[in-house]
């Protein structure tokens, strides 16, 4: 595969790997409307590998529209964020998904800052027993 210039080299890369046929559509799907969030996965990495999805559905002429998305991330959370799932939803009457992505990351931020707390309080309530 020699190519003389960028755009020949990138017509003939996605010729190759970019293959927009039914099969490659609808395995994308598949893994998209299967997609959970595994354990250990931070929402910041969960987040981006979701978005790696639509991203990739996007390539192969696939737009998933906002009201979806917005499901699809939601339905792909653990039971742990069933209550904020619920508010979410009762909340508003329209979910958007750069919002509600958004709302979540600031959900996990506050609860891992919520938890470093803890710790510190902790850490400083042993190092003060330690002293009398």
């Amino acid at each position: 595969m020699l190519e003389t210039s960028v755009g020949n080299l990138w017509r003939t890369l996605e010729n190759k790997y970019l293959t927009k046929s039914v099969e490659n559509r609808l395995h994308m799907k598949r893994r998209l409307y299967r997609f959970q969030m595994r354990r250990g996965v931070s929402i910041d990495e969960h987040l981006n590998e979701f978005t790696k999805l639509l991203a990739d559905l996007l390539n192969l002429d696939e737009d998933v529209g906002d009201v979806d998305k917005t499901l699809l991330l939601l339905n792909s959370l653990p039971d742990v964020y069933e209550n904020f799932t619920m508010s979410l939803i009762h909340e508003k009457e329209v979910l958007k998904y750069s919002e509600v992505s958004t709302t979540l990351l600031n959900h996990e931020f506050r609860r891992r800052d919520k938890e470093s707390s803890k710790v510190e309080s902790a850490e400083a309530l042993v190092s003060h027993r330690g002293r009398f």
